[in-house]
């Protein structure tokens, strides 16, 4: 059967891309064409679109590929940096071919490695790891009904911003609110944030499936949450508040802002985005839900010959408490000169 398909890294149409990928019952968000785009725009990443086609010149798999170089960090082939999918897509043996033949290029390149970020493990004969971990939750079909499902000290919890006085909404208007909120965050966690025109663009790219929301006290934003809706699902795939603000539990308006415009709009999942098991945020997110779902992700290749940068390691740890001590402004203008190296 594999001998009438023919693989591809060239000269697929962005609009025929995405015609695949809305077909495709396990693709995501993540595997859209315009990521690329957006990687290009903002970091300079090229991003490979391989495809499989049948003897009638039909696509039946698909994978993307971005090449993240760094002078720090190395080179990195990852499907999808930054994102929690992005893995192959399409017929079982189509899938195979893929990441065959794009290993095998790829490490000619000078990539020695291909990381594949699946959703589900499936056929391929490759061992994966589990070292990150969904948090779902399936929605009720209306907003009293969900709160009614809660725990009374959950309940207690997600009106507490709103006794204080703050207030919450929905919009692409609130990027800028957003990332303000989201550099802090990182750089309190010790953490490189990505730029600002890396979300624009991507709000721009994408604006009927983006949701950006904010929970705002005094006319400052405290909390926000940027994510995206995909079929029946909500990602809520970058999420910070301030700490300063703690105490008030604007993070919990803020879930529940978008839980009740997910609802509204029919959403039946609301997904929490990834975290590492165990986490203060994988904590966080199994207050509301005992749904998980192990994600297995790939290392396909010579992956001893990769160094991807690792949070546990002493060197990691000693960069985060540095990063802690920067000034605001210094610390976001420098974070994207060094996220745009991290895959």
């Amino acid at each position: 059967m594999s001998d009438s398909l023919t693989v591809s890294v060239a000269g697929v149409a962005p609009q025929d891309w995405d015609a695949f990928i809305h077909s495709a019952p396990d693709a995501s968000h993540a595997h859209r064409a315009g990521w690329g785009a957006v990687f290009r725009e903002v970091f300079g990443h090229e991003t490979q679109y391989w495809t499989v086609r049948d003897a009638d010149g039909g696509i039946v798999a698909a994978l993307p590929i971005t090449l993240v170089r760094s002078a720090l960090f190395g080179r990195h082939a990852v499907s999808v940096p930054f994102l929690t999918y992005g893995g192959p897509v399409g017929s079982t043996v189509g899938q195979a071919l893929l990441v065959e033949r794009a290993a095998a290029q790829l490490a000619k390149e000078g990539y020695p490695s291909v990381q594949l970020r699946c959703r589900r493990e499936g056929t391929l004969p490759y061992v994966p790891h589990f070292g990150k971990v969904l948090v779902l939750l399936p929605l009720q079909p209306a907003p009293e009904l969900q709160m009614k499902a809660f725990p009374a000290k959950l309940r207690s919890q997600l009106r507490r911003a709103a006794k204080e006085g703050a207030t919450a909404g929905i919009g692409l208007d609130r990027v800028d609110a957003f990332h303000a909120v989201f550099a802090e965050h990182m750089r309190d966690l010790g953490t490189p944030a990505m730029p600002r025109r890396f979300f624009a663009a991507v709000a721009r790219t994408f604006p009927e499936e983006t949701l950006v929301a904010t929970v705002e006290h005094e006319g400052l934003p405290i909390a926000a949450g940027f994510g995206f809706l995909w079929r029946n699902e909500f990602e809520i795939t970058w999420a910070s508040s301030l700490m300063r603000y703690k105490r008030m539990a604007p993070n919990m308006m803020l879930y529940w802002t978008l839980m009740e415009y997910c609802i509204g709009a029919g959403v039946q999942i609301f997904n929490f985005g990834r975290s590492t098991p165990e986490s203060g945020p994988h904590q966080f997110k199994r207050q509301w839900t005992d749904v998980e779902e192990p994600l297995p992700w790939y290392e396909v290749g010579n992956s001893s010959a990769v160094a991807r940068p690792q949070k546990e390691s002493r060197h990691f740890q000693l960069a985060a408490r540095l990063w802690q001590k920067l000034p605001l402004p210094v610390a976001t203008a420098l974070g994207p000169r060094i996220v745009r190296g991290i895959p």
